[in-house]
């Protein structure tokens, strides 16, 4: 059974009003346990609101979204206790500090969800571990850390939940590259170990490459592409037509592959090398 499915779903803001905008047309989906989805495509295509239909944080104009096969509006009432099995990172989400202490702000997700302190303090600790958070910062002020210190705070709070499927809108916007990199490994780390569902909106392609398992590409509110990573990038025109790109060194070894190198497209410098070698090997000894 899918852990998120959706079915037709649409949200329309100011629906019913000369002024309504569609910005998620009709969207069908299912997305498997476990699974580390990338979701990409241009400003406007309607991303961030699409997955604030997953938590409820948004509530479909018409279609369904559900979770390990229930619609999460069956009972709205009980839609708090969604969002604690589909969490959610916002874009710069250290601007969601507010604790006196590291330890207390990763505390509070899972304090919120009714767990007692000592059970919370333990889910904190191994999420704070999980973000590379040292034991020397947590006893200080979320507002002393760096700034990719704090990304990490705030999106170990919401993995403190434990929840069944992390969404994380941006998660390495403003950080420099090695910022960028640390994160996203860690990310892929908590993924490996945790088995849970990812689900990861970027606008960096080569973040999206080197994570997913599969790409859901949106385009004025409509999902365009929903398959294996390599495949969606290897249709570099299509994504072009829309205004996003392939990344850097898939885009070379597609350029490669119509030179007539026999390689597959490569999503990263590593595939790139394991693909090269054996061919650039082959055609030293073919030319002496």
């Amino acid at each position: 059974m899918p852990v998120i499915e959706t079915k037709n779903l649409t949200f329309t803001y100011g629906a019913g009003t000369p002024f309504g905008k569609t910005a998620v047309n009709d969207i069908s989906i299912s997305i498997e346990r476990g699974e580390f989805i990338g979701l990409i495509g241009h400003t406007g295509s309607g991303k961030s609101t699409f997955i604030q239909t997953l938590n409820g944080l948004l509530r479909p104009t018409s279609g369904k979204v559900l979770l390990n096969g229930r619609d999460i509006w069956a009972e709205p009432k009980k839609i708090r206790a969604v969002r604690f099995k589909v969490g959610m990172v916002f874009q710069y989400p250290e601007n969601q500090l507010f604790e006196d202490t590291v330890l207390k702000d990763i505390c509070f997700g899972p304090g919120n969800m009714g767990l007692s302190a000592g059970e919370a303090e333990k889910r904190a600790l191994k999420a704070a571990k999980a973000v590379g958070l040292t034991d020397d910062m947590l006893p200080k002020s979320p507002f002393e850390l760096s700034g990719g210190e704090k990304r990490r705070a705030a999106i170990a709070g919401v993995m403190a939940m434990d929840p069944d499927v992390l969404i994380l809108d941006e998660p390495t916007a403003g950080l420099d590259p090695n910022g960028r990199d640390m994160l996203l490994k860690q990310l892929s780390d908590y993924h490996r170990v945790r088995r849970n569902t990812v689900i990861l909106v970027s606008h960096s392609m080569e973040d999206i490459a080197k994570a997913a398992d599969r790409v859901l590409v949106m385009d004025s509110g409509k999902a365009v592409m929903f398959d294996k990573t390599e495949k969606v990038f290897a249709n570099g025109g299509e994504l072009q037509k829309i205004g996003l790109r392939v990344p850097q060194i898939t885009e070379i070894t597609l350029r490669l592959r119509k030179d007539g190198y026999n390689i597959r497209p490569a999503l990263t410098v590593e595939q790139a090398v394991r693909e090269l070698l054996p061919v650039m090997k082959k055609r030293r000894a073919e030319n002496g």
